[in-house]
């Protein structure tokens, strides 16, 4: 089992610039690659779902890779590379590891992210922190940001980044993105950064969501794409442009240069019915086909 010790050793001479705005020189050269989401797709076997996501034109996934996706945590050491393996056969990466982690003295966390950093895969999405509303929420957030400080060490020694992603919602850390913006104080982006998600920016923000996006915008690392609307019930997922997130945002990325991966998600589709999957594949090519005229 990879260890850190081991990796201290290689990550220094292999990792890649880690830079996702053009400000820095030492930006990735795969400018804006794009991913899909594969929550629908646990069902299938690593062969089928490389298989599908190429035919479809993405340069790779966002896995699940946490307690009910893919791969458990505690089986990532032997099965992890099989996904890799079946993705690379089909020209493909996996681009962004969605995790449970969100704690560097966790036994399973350096298990996970050495694994992980010696299979080349450089981002990972981080595990959410959320609110106790009977407690300060100041103190709440300087505490999660000693702990991030903590992971982004550990990061840092492996070469490989986590990402924080805004998810709207009542308790949600990072919801506001004020609060995301103090609590990544002091932590290099290249550790640990964000996973903009456009629509709970919209969602949480309304109209104001440039100024936040204006506010994170150091920090991000990846972008990610989805798409809602309110109704008289509340709030609804829908299919790309169908919806309130404005494709200007796409504007302001290309003005501000980024050079991050964007991973679309679908979720207006039940992803836990298997019977359902062709259905995802055809909202996904045309929320594709959206996305790619939006850029």
């Amino acid at each position: 089992m990879p260890t850190r010790r081991t990796f201290l050793a290689t990550t220094a001479a292999t990792a890649l610039a880690r830079s996702a705005f053009a400000g820095d020189a030492s930006a990735e050269s795969e400018s804006n690659s794009i991913c899909v989401f594969t929550k629908p797709f646990q069902s299938l076997t690593f062969d089928e779902l490389a298989q599908q996501t190429a035919a479809v034109g993405f340069g790779g996934i966002e896995a699940p890779i946490r307690p009910g996706g893919h791969i458990e945590p505690e089986a990532v050491p032997d099965k992890l590379p099989e996904l890799v393996e079946s993705l690379r056969k089909q020209n493909l990466k996996l681009t962004v590891l969605t995790s449970n982690i969100n704690d560097a003295s966790d036994p399973i966390t350096e298990s996970v992210l050495s694994t992980t950093a010696s299979l080349g895969i450089r981002y990972y999405r981080m595990q959410y922190f959320k609110y106790d509303e009977g407690k300060s929420i100041t103190k709440q957030i300087d505490q999660w940001n000693r702990r991030m400080k903590d992971l982004a060490a550990l990061n840092k020694q492996l070469g490989i980044t986590g990402v924080y992603q805004n998810h709207a919602g009542r308790n949600y850390f990072g919801a506001a993105i004020w609060d995301l913006h103090r609590g990544l104080d002091g932590i290099d982006p290249n550790d640990i950064g964000v996973a903009y998600d456009i629509r709970h920016a919209a969602v949480e923000a309304g109209m104001s969501w440039p100024i936040n996006f204006q506010l994170i915008r150091d920090h991000v690392q990846v972008v990610y794409v989805k798409d809602f609307t309110w109704g008289e019930s509340g709030l609804t997922n829908v299919p790309l442009g169908q919806g309130e997130v404005d494709p200007n945002f796409f504007s302001m990325l290309k003005k501000a240069n980024f050079r991050g991966p964007i991973s679309l998600h679908q979720e207006y589709i039940d992803h836990r019915n298997p019977k359902l999957v062709p259905q995802h594949w055809a909202a996904i090519k045309s929320d594709f086909q959206t996305l790619k005229f939006w850029l």
